[in-house]
């Protein structure tokens, strides 16, 4: 059942099942954005249980409590989101996880009529363990209107603009295999004001957890198979994290306010908020799933 807890370690050591088996969502607040509407969209997709990672004194409908578990975290924090994900995965092995911010909204392939664990039981007999997802910055179309940069009634996204580089071995300078950079959206046209280690929009944003499994700063796993985009059959299965995140940084910072009048540019789009639009866009693909 959905509760309280005081912080990270009361919620391991008290939440038991809401660990499992079916997969869970973990959701970090980093301000009040589109704290219910997130909850709801992961409760639509099937996730067995939801986590809410807040601050003190965010407050909730009643509704919206009775479906999460709430615990108490300094998500501002220097490396607080992959040291909170890195816990949950050594209590929570052979679970499906997913992590987000606030006003981010998972997208798969079929999403509208098949549930996450539908899909991620194909993604694991694909002999996968974890899924690369993009994440495609959503934002306001009139920045009068709404200030902030958020706006569900009316996002926009970019349809075009997006491209991959080889990800390089820190170590050696050498690429890896299987395993790309990819750029895009407002972090690529406004990367004046995005620092350079936050320009991609790459992020393995579900993985199967096991004992020994960390995720690293940068969003990917300590794993190097698992940050590979294809499997030795090909190409497989990824999704989708549509994001205000990047919108509300860019409005929040000083500096970018004042140079930013607007987010739209001719390759703007209105967003459906459907899977089939991304996929048309390419910014998900089913591979053999069907």
């Amino acid at each position: 059942m959905a509760g309280r807890y005081k912080g990270l370690a009361d919620f391991l050591a008290r939440a038991g099942k809401a660990l499992g088996p079916r997969p869970v969502g973990l959701i970090f607040v980093e301000d009040e954005v589109e704290v219910e509407s997130t909850i709801d969209h992961l409760d639509a997709l099937g996730f067995g249980a939801l986590v809410l990672f807040t601050p003190p004194g965010l407050k909730l409908s009643p509704a919206s409590e009775e479906r999460i578990h709430h615990v108490a975290y300094d998500t501002r924090a220097e490396g607080a989101l992959p040291r909170a994900v890195s816990a949950v995965i050594a209590a929570a092995p052979g679970i499906w996880l997913h992590y987000c911010y606030n006003a981010e909204y998972l997208f798969f392939p079929f999403c509208e009529s098949r549930s996450i664990g539908e899909m991620l039981d194909f993604h694991g007999e694909d002999g996968r363990e974890a899924m690369p997802t993009h994440v495609v910055d959503l934002y306001a179309a009139d920045l009068d209107r709404h200030p902030g940069g958020v706006s569900r009634d009316s996002a926009l996204l970019d349809r075009a603009g997006y491209f991959a580089r080889p990800r390089t071995d820190p170590a050696t300078g050498r690429p890896l295999e299987r395993q790309s950079d990819i750029f895009g959206g407002l972090r690529w046209r406004f990367e004046e004001h995005v620092p350079a280690h936050r320009r991609r929009i790459d992020r393995i944003g579900l993985f199967r957890a096991r004992r020994g499994l960390r995720l690293l700063d940068g969003y990917l796993m300590s794993d190097p198979e698992m940050n590979t985009c294809a499997g030795d059959r090909g190409n497989t299965l990824t999704a989708a994290i549509c994001s205000f995140r990047a919108a509300k940084a860019l409005r929040t910072n000083p500096a970018s306010r004042l140079e930013i009048a607007d987010f739209r540019w001719p390759m703007s789009e209105e967003f459906r908020g459907e899977s089939q639009q991304l996929m048309d866009l390419g910014l998900m693909e089913p591979g053999t799933w069907f």
